[in-house]
């Protein structure tokens, strides 16, 4: 069901839902972005309709609240061990459609990967409902259309659209109907999605083990500084590390953390021995090229990248993931015709 909401009716909407929820959504940091000069949208924690931002997409996915950068896991003594406390209270995240279809991905992942779930995922994942921003147009980077992750119907409460001063919802939750009819008006409400974007990928539908030793992958040896920001950006990177803190010197006191990692960060394939799986750059983009839209796939039936463009946003070299995409797509192509 539909409802049209002033700016004053979104106020009391949010304050509203304060009361149930703690709200998680994009929000704009003037002055803090890469340089000093420059803005940010960052998700945070809000309590004001004010400090949403619903025309900008937010250059940092809405991940961190479900996998958070550092997460202590349990403390331990020589005797006993305790699960770190977890803040039960439910949360409401705001997000877009790309990042709607990323968290199916980290379901997946975490929830439907084997033959258990990760329980500390599955204990802040439990208590998350989700708000959908519609997108109005296609953001610069983004190629969500490409990807099939540009229209979301199911899996949040209530969409929100701004247009022309006032707020459209598609309210999901029977429960929320109240509130909405009490702050607004009924009306025919369709939440607003992609269907063009400027930047575009072809997917092959397979890969040949030839393209392990492709010369495509040789320009990042040059180009990739092996930073990792396109992995803390993207909404669908899962790799993470452990580490163990100790607050005595014999080491039988202290807390473990996971803690979010990359793949394209050197170290991170090194094993007890002195091995490492991939060494270079190169093979590290090529594993996280083929991971994101052909191994993913192979295991669940559907490409892991939901085209956001974050990462393109966040390389600090002008790396394009869409370009290393097309690339592959040409080679597969043209190794199919030599062939």
């Amino acid at each position: 069901m539909g409802f049209v909401l002033s700016e004053k009716g979104f106020e009391k909407l949010i304050r509203h839902l304060s009361d149930t929820y703690r709200l998680y959504a994009p929000v704009l940091k003037p002055g803090e972005g890469r340089f000093t000069d420059t803005d940010v949208v960052r998700y945070d924690f809000v309590k004001d309709s004010a400090e949403i931002e619903l025309s900008k997409k937010s250059d940092y996915s809405f991940k961190e609240i479900l996998t958070p950068l550092s997460e202590t896991l349990f403390y331990f003594t020589e005797q006993e061990m305790k699960e770190a406390d977890a803040d039960e209270q439910p949360v409401l995240v705001f997000l877009r459609n790309c990042d709607l279809h990323a968290l199916r991905r980290l379901d997946q992942i975490y929830l439907q990967n084997g033959t258990s779930q990760d329980w500390f995922y599955n204990r802040i994942r439990r208590n998350l409902s989700f708000a959908l921003i519609g997108c109005a147009e296609s953001c610069e980077d983004g190629f969500c259309v490409s990807m099939g992750a540009n229209k979301n119907v199911e899996g949040y409460l209530f969409s929100i659209d701004q247009e022309d001063g006032k707020f459209l919802f598609d309210v999901k939750d029977f429960s929320l109907l109240p509130v909405f009819a009490d702050l607004g008006n009924e009306a025919e409400v369709t939440p607003r999605f992609v269907t063009e974007n400027k930047v575009q990928v072809s997917i092959p539908e397979t890969v040949p083990n030839s393209i392990y030793q492709n010369p495509i992958w040789d320009e990042y040896n040059t180009r990739c500084i092996g930073c990792g920001r396109c992995n803390f950006v993207c909404p669908t990177c899962t790799c993470y590390t452990m580490q163990d803190v100790f607050y005595t010197e014999n080491g039988k006191v202290g807390e473990r953390r996971r803690v979010a990692a990359s793949c394209m960060v050197d170290g991170y394939t090194n094993v007890a021995g002195g091995g490492q799986y991939r060494k270079s750059s190169a093979e590290r983009m090529r594993f996280k090229v083929l991971h994101k839209v052909y191994d993913f796939r192979r295991r669940f039936g559907y490409d892991m990248c939901v085209g956001c463009g974050r990462c393109d946003m966040a390389c600090p070299e002008y790396i394009s993931f869409p370009v290393c995409i097309n690339k592959l797509n040409r080679a597969v192509k043209e190794g199919q015709i030599h062939e």
